[in-house]
Protein backbone atom coordinates (compact mmCIF):
# COMPACT_ATOMS: atom_id res chain seq x y z
CA UNK A 1 0.00 0.00 0.00
CA UNK A 2 1.62 3.40 -0.77
CA UNK A 3 1.32 5.63 1.35
CA UNK A 4 2.44 9.39 1.23
CA UNK A 5 3.36 12.42 3.48
CA UNK A 6 3.26 16.52 2.54
CA UNK A 7 5.27 19.00 4.65
CA UNK A 8 6.94 21.96 4.52
CA UNK A 9 4.20 24.13 5.21
CA UNK A 10 3.55 27.06 7.38
CA UNK A 11 2.48 30.76 8.12
CA UNK A 12 4.67 33.19 5.44
CA UNK A 13 4.27 36.77 4.25
CA UNK A 14 2.68 37.70 0.64
CA UNK A 15 6.12 37.34 -1.47
CA UNK A 16 7.27 34.95 0.19
CA UNK A 17 8.46 31.06 -1.03
CA UNK A 18 7.45 27.56 0.50
CA UNK A 19 8.82 24.27 -0.81
CA UNK A 20 6.31 21.30 -0.07
CA UNK A 21 7.30 17.81 -0.63
CA UNK A 22 5.65 14.92 -0.67
CA UNK A 23 7.08 11.55 0.78
CA UNK A 24 6.06 8.29 -0.25
CA UNK A 25 6.43 4.83 1.56
CA UNK A 26 5.25 1.46 1.16
CA UNK A 27 6.24 1.29 -2.90
CA UNK A 28 8.03 3.29 -5.26
CA UNK A 29 6.21 6.24 -6.72
CA UNK A 30 8.09 5.81 -10.50
CA UNK A 31 5.35 4.22 -11.80
CA UNK A 32 2.77 6.74 -10.63
CA UNK A 33 1.36 9.81 -11.79
CA UNK A 34 1.28 12.41 -9.09
CA UNK A 35 -0.41 15.86 -8.21
CA UNK A 36 -0.81 18.42 -6.05
CA UNK A 37 -4.21 20.05 -5.33
CA UNK A 38 -5.27 22.46 -2.34
CA UNK A 39 -8.45 23.23 0.02
CA UNK A 40 -9.59 26.35 0.46
CA UNK A 41 -10.82 27.62 4.03
CA UNK A 42 -14.44 26.87 3.98
CA UNK A 43 -14.63 24.55 1.26
CA UNK A 44 -15.07 20.70 1.94
CA UNK A 45 -12.88 18.12 0.05
CA UNK A 46 -15.06 18.72 -3.65
CA UNK A 47 -14.06 22.00 -3.37
CA UNK A 48 -10.10 20.86 -3.95
CA UNK A 49 -8.58 22.27 -6.72
CA UNK A 50 -6.18 20.30 -8.90
CA UNK A 51 -2.63 22.94 -9.26
CA UNK A 52 -0.30 20.45 -11.37
CA UNK A 53 -0.32 17.17 -12.01
CA UNK A 54 3.35 15.14 -12.90
CA UNK A 55 3.09 11.84 -14.59
CA UNK A 56 5.92 9.08 -14.32
CA UNK A 57 8.33 10.00 -17.12
CA UNK A 58 8.46 13.83 -15.43
CA UNK A 59 5.41 15.61 -18.55
CA UNK A 60 4.05 18.16 -16.23
CA UNK A 61 1.16 19.71 -16.73
CA UNK A 62 -0.53 22.80 -14.79
CA UNK A 63 -3.89 23.02 -14.64
CA UNK A 64 -4.36 26.32 -12.50
CA UNK A 65 -3.98 29.41 -13.96
CA UNK A 66 -3.18 31.28 -11.27
CA UNK A 67 -0.32 29.23 -10.50
CA UNK A 68 1.42 29.14 -13.40
CA UNK A 69 4.88 30.41 -13.62
CA UNK A 70 5.08 30.38 -9.73
CA UNK A 71 4.57 27.22 -8.33
CA UNK A 72 6.90 24.15 -9.63
CA UNK A 73 6.44 20.91 -9.35
CA UNK A 74 9.36 18.10 -9.39
CA UNK A 75 10.05 14.41 -8.54
CA UNK A 76 12.68 12.70 -7.50
CA UNK A 77 12.28 8.59 -7.68
CA UNK A 78 14.95 7.92 -5.97
CA UNK A 79 14.06 9.75 -2.96
CA UNK A 80 10.62 8.70 -3.43
CA UNK A 81 9.27 12.32 -3.20
CA UNK A 82 7.51 15.15 -5.06
CA UNK A 83 7.86 18.36 -4.35
CA UNK A 84 6.35 22.34 -5.06
CA UNK A 85 8.16 24.83 -5.01
CA UNK A 86 5.95 27.78 -4.32
CA UNK A 87 6.93 31.36 -4.95
CA UNK A 88 5.39 34.96 -4.74
CA UNK A 89 2.70 33.66 -2.52
CA UNK A 90 -0.32 35.87 -2.22
CA UNK A 91 -3.16 35.79 0.77
CA UNK A 92 -5.08 33.71 -1.85
CA UNK A 93 -3.20 30.75 -2.04
CA UNK A 94 -3.54 30.06 1.41
CA UNK A 95 -5.19 26.61 1.37
CA UNK A 96 -4.50 22.85 2.79
CA UNK A 97 -2.15 21.07 0.12
CA UNK A 98 -2.77 17.39 -0.39
CA UNK A 99 -0.48 15.34 -2.99
CA UNK A 100 -2.23 12.22 -4.73
CA UNK A 101 -0.79 9.29 -6.62
CA UNK A 102 -2.70 7.37 -9.02
CA UNK A 103 -1.35 4.80 -11.61
CA UNK A 104 -0.97 5.86 -14.83
CA UNK A 105 -3.79 4.07 -16.53
CA UNK A 106 -5.94 5.11 -13.74
CA UNK A 107 -8.95 8.09 -14.01
CA UNK A 108 -8.81 9.26 -10.67
CA UNK A 109 -6.48 9.44 -7.32
CA UNK A 110 -6.06 6.49 -5.35
CA UNK A 111 -3.80 7.77 -2.94
CA UNK A 112 -3.99 10.76 -0.99
CA UNK A 113 -2.11 12.36 1.81
CA UNK A 114 -2.71 14.50 5.22
CA UNK A 115 -2.41 17.73 4.14
CA UNK A 116 0.00 20.68 5.34
CA UNK A 117 -1.31 24.12 6.14
CA UNK A 118 -0.69 26.80 3.96
CA UNK A 119 -1.04 30.18 5.29
CA UNK A 120 0.08 33.75 3.72
CA UNK A 121 -0.34 36.89 5.16
CA UNK A 122 -0.85 39.89 3.76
Amino acid sequence: QLQLAESGGGLVQAGGSLRLTCTASGRALSGYRMGWFRQAPGKGREGRELLVVIRSGGFTTYYLDSVKGRFTISRDNAKNTASLQMNNLKPEDTAVYFCAAAGETRGGWDYWGQGTQVTVSS
